[in-house]
């Protein structure tokens, strides 16, 4: 390809962004920008998805306020020039919304597909707008189960403007899954396109998988070695501008100054960090970490925090958090400590109101003060004892809207949302006297060990541990019962797996590290199929982002220093949809480090049976004299248990402190408010829909065999695809070979390696824009033997683009939608013509020889293609139309309601409410620019013509 600055170029792949304008030349690479649609792309030059823009004598031409019918071409230094009489249009002048098509072309020339390819054509352009426009595009095929708090979640912060909040829900209810949401609905409505992801060094793995696994969200780590890297090839360059999606080490940026600036300068659409509640700030100092947050925050729309701790651990650390998100709304510490004190009074009133009970002097007089300005809520107040049951739902939505936090905070809890199963702590204290002294100071070192993460370790055998006894006898007493054995390390998963070798005949998979994603997955197949490995070792870091749910025992092997981790552990069996208890399973001998930890997990935090949400609390208070105690209950002779025995209660006291800490601070109208939150969302209704549309899979199945790809049924709904004789180079994804793929949902959730197959995967989108992007079914000619001699219609498909900023995610009112269009030789709307099925059976067994058409078509043709654009820019008017009605009903809504809301609610933006109104006229505009373009023609004629 011949690029030149200036030129014009159509993405194949999208054609909805209009005509792009070639910017730069970079060695081999060229940059595109398509300036109506807000978008800069940078593509390969042997291998960018372009077509040029070259209109031809004949076609009409717009630009500068210009609009004329071509009647010369020129050209000059690679840019073309338009002329019409004396008008001249340079290309470079072009308006952005062009009609481009090259279908009529290949009917005139006789250059035809089946009819059939044109069928499927059709049906293609009328899924995929279908797709485009539902509220669970971007998420269908997520791989995710269908939890009514998450789809809450993720579906009103994924509407916010800019999205701003705090997901604070409990341990266990998958913050990480609702920001995974957030993040694919945004992406994919094209509503965010830079994202940058911070979280601790231990954490950004477990993201990286997560995004990837389950979203389908190609995002990039990025450390030093990797900006170092990048800046050797060009040292002015910024690294972070070389992804769109970003994974880092928050501490290795705040510990880093030039790299805390080049993420600064970066420009993101949306940051998130995870575990926010290690930011640490005060009203005199700030940590780095805090600082960095407070930099991006200033400047990028969208922000969202997550911490499953976010009050439990002091006011100011809540109030910190808070400010990042809207710091014109928070501003003192005092004034939003005397606010919260007032929400925690009201908590109690908020309770009494869901049941409807009677309300004391003090609660009316309460109740009264904070609805004094609304007359007709105060009369409801006076009228509550005689109808409760009517009046304490709308004095309860009253207190919920005037709720300071409850728009920014998202709180689910585990037993507001139930569902989980019991955990059952199966412990077997052994007698450490048959320990001998070598035994005990491996077991020592082995403590010391896994209590320094990064300590580097010596070899394991297991093969004579005494411990291992043990394991085997579990083992086979639990024989049909699947075991996840998780402990800290690659080392000690391969010992283990060579102890059981030679001591059981169990079948065992690995899970670690140090192998490929590839081997992990086959791994993790084994183990959940059926009659596949009954036992699973795992290692720390290669647990992270797993789903084991299937089975329901678990081994700890050695346990973390760290609670969060080791709720981590459990967390890949105690999930919501689990549905049997889970019993952990955990061994250590009297008189070792490993026994003192154990009882300090087991009788001071009760984490075994238990989500403790103050663990990371109780280790920093604890964690200097935990590991003093345990290391000096393996080394003393006399009376081991007596100083571990005052540490477990002390720990068990403070435990019983913060948690009432914890339930006396419940904001309970912030519970109800995200409980109550977009009740009528249709998200999740929508993906159930999906996930039953049988008609779904057999199109994506047809769109996949059109480039040669055969499948295989291997189970309900759930294929192998076979590239064998793939015909193109540029279909996404099986470079590898054969690929197993499913249909179903719960399959998908079962076995993490099988893509969930939907319109939205990006195996379906590539492979519809290869077809929508290349000629196959745009032209194309039928003899319908059902038709009236002398008869011959012309079919015409028009997709009616709206070339608009992608961030206006006009899609969701008005998609590229295919137009329908059909005339006879009398210029007359056939639109109710349907081709006959023995017809078109029959053409697709028996091709015609099209060339001998040329004449017919040449004369017929032309004047029936105008008449059928004629039609389709009624057609097209009407569903603009429809487009715009439907715009100006959801906005003018939401305007409305946000500013009833912010009327009571200081935390209602005023910058938010602009940001509809602007949104609305923008879309305005946009849909009022939307055309109609040919892109499919078929020619058809009854058979006594086709005769002559």
């Amino acid at each position: 390809m011949a690029f030149v600055p200036g030129q014009r170029w159509i993405s194949n792949a999208e054609p909805e962004l209009g005509l792009g304008t070639v910017v730069r030349l970079d060695g081999r690479t060229v940059q595109v920008l398509f300036a109506t649609a807000g978008v800069l792309r940078h593509y390969a030059m042997h291998a960018a998805p372009l077509a040029r823009a070259e209109f031809r004598v004949g076609q009409r031409v717009a630009g500068q306020k210009q609009d004329f019918i071509v009647e010369r071409v020129s050209a000059v230094d690679g840019l073309l020039i338009y002329h019409a009489g004396e008008r001249t249009l340079p290309e470079a002048e072009l308006d952005d919304a062009q009609p481009i098509s090259h279908a009529d072309e290949r009917l005139l020339s006789a250059r035809v597909d089946p009819p059939d390819k044109f069928d499927f054509r059709m049906q293609a352009l009328t899924r995929r707008a279908d797709a485009m426009r539902s509220p669970a595009y971007g998420l269908a095929s997520a791989r995710i189960d269908l939890i009514a708090h998450q789809l809450r979640v993720a579906g009103i912060v994924a509407q916010r403007r800019p999205p701003r909040a705090l997901l604070a829900d409990e341990v266990g209810l998958g913050k990480t899954i609702e920001a995974g949401m957030i993040l694919a609905r945004l992406l994919a409505t094209g509503r965010v396109a830079r994202v940058l992801v911070l979280s601790p060094a231990s954490l950004t793995c477990q993201w990286f998988v997560e995004l990837l696994r389950r979203f389908n969200l190609p995002f990039a780590l990025f450390d030093e070695e990797r900006c170092e890297a990048i800046e050797v090839a060009d040292g002015a360059r910024n690294p972070f501008e070389d992804e769109q999606c970003v994974i880092a080490d928050i501490d290795w940026l705040a510990g880093a100054p030039k790299r805390a600036q080049q993420v600064s300068d970066a420009e993101w659409d949306l940051v998130v960090v995870d575990e926010a509640h290690h930011l640490e700030w005060s009203p005199l100092t700030s940590s780095a970490s805090y600082a960095l947050v407070e930099r991006l925050a200033m400047q990028t729309p969208g922000l969202i925090l997550l911490t499953a701790t976010p009050q439990q651990l002091g006011r100011s650390g809540h109030f910190a958090r808070l400010r990042l998100l809207d710091p014109a709304r928070y501003v003192d510490l005092d004034a939003f400590a005397a606010e919260a004190d007032g929400y925690a009074q009201l908590s109690a009133i908020a309770s009494k109101l869901v049941d409807a009970a009677p309300l004391d002097a003090a609660e009316h007089a309460q109740l009264a003060t904070r609805f004094a300005a609304d007359a007709e809520l105060l009369a409801m107040l006076e009228r509550y004892g005689e109808d409760r049951t009517a009046n304490a739902p709308v004095l309860l939505d009253a207190l919920i809207d005037r709720h300071g936090t409850g728009r920014v905070m998202f709180r689910n809890r585990r037993a507001q949302i139930g569902g989980f199963p019991r955990r059952v702590a199966e412990l077997a204290v052994l007698d450490g006297g048959e320990l001998d002294d070598a035994q005990r100071q491996r077991l020592l070192a082995e403590f010391h060990a896994d209590a320094q993460a990064h300590a580097p370790e010596g070899e394991h055998d297991y093969a004579n541990d005494p411990r291992l006894p043990w394991l085997v006898a579990l083992i086979e007493k639990l024989a049909g019962d699947k075991l996840l054995l998780i402990c800290r390390t690659q080392a000690k998963v391969l010992a283990l797996e060579e102890a059981l070798r030679t001591r059981s005949g169990v079948k065992v998979a690995r899970f670690h590290e140090g192998m490929s994603i590839m081997q992990r997955d086959r791994n993790a197949a084994w183990f959940a199929e059926a009659d596949g490995a009954r036992v699973l070792l795992c290692s720390e870091i290669g647990s992270e982002g797993r789903n084991f749910q299937f089975a329901h025992h678990m081994v700890v092997w050695d346990l973390p220093l760290d609670p969060d981790l080791l709720e981590q552990r459990i967390g890949r069996l105690d999930r919501i949809g689990q549905r049997h208890d889970i019993v952990i399973h955990a061994t250590a001998f009297t008189g070792t480090a490993q026994h003192a930890l154990l009882r300090w997990y087991h009788e001071g935090l009760d984490a075994l049976r238990t989500s403790p949400s103050d663990g990371r609390e109780i280790l920093r208070r604890y964690r200097a004299r935990l590991l003093a105690e345990a290391e000096r209950h393996a080394l003393s002779a006399e009376d081991p248990d007596v100083e571990v025995d005052a540490l477990i209660a002390e720990t068990s006291a403070t435990h019983r402190d913060l948690s009432a800490l914890v339930q006396a601070g419940r904001d309970r109208l912030l519970e109800l408010a995200t409980e109550r939150h977009a009740r009528e969302l249709p998200l999740g209704d929508t993906m159930r829909a999906q996930d039953d549309d049988v008609g779904a899979d057999e199109f994506v199945l047809t769109l996949f065999e059109q480039f040669g790809i055969d499948n295989e049924e291997t189970g309900a709904r759930t294929v192998v695809l076979d590239p064998e004789y793939l015909s193109t180079d540029g279909f996404p994804g099986l470079k590898d070979g054969p690929q197993q793929v499913t249909f179903d949902r719960a399959t998908a959730l079962a076995r993490e390696e099988l893509p969930l197959l939907r319109l939205d995967h990006p195996l379906v989108i590539g492979a519809l824009d290869l077809l929508l992007e290349s000629e196959q079914g745009n032209a194309a000619i039928l003899i319908d033997a059902a038709l009236p001699p002398r008869t011959a219609l012309l079919e015409c498909v028009f997709a009616l683009e709206c070339i608009a900023d992608r961030k206006l995610n006009v899609n969701r009112f008005l998609p590229p939608l295919p137009l329908r269009a059909v005339v006879d030789t009398r210029l007359t709307s056939r639109n109710d013509y349907v081709p006959n099925p023995t017809s078109l059976f029959r053409a697709k067994e028996q091709p015609i020889d099209a060339a001998r058409y040329r004449p017919l078509l040449a004369k017929l043709v032309p004047p029936m293609l105008a008449a059928c654009e004629t039609h389709a820019r009624g057609l097209a008017a009407a569903e603009i139309g429809t487009a715009l009605t439907a715009a100006q009903r959801e906005l003018d809504a939401e305007h409305a309601r946000l500013s009833a809301l912010a009327k009571v609610n200081p935390s209602v933006r005023a910058s938010e409410i602009e940001a509809i109104a602007a949104e609305l006229d923008a879309l305005r505009e946009a849909l009022a620019t939307a055309a109609p373009r040919l892109d499919a023609i078929r020619f058809v004629c009854s058979a006594d013509i086709a005769a002559r």
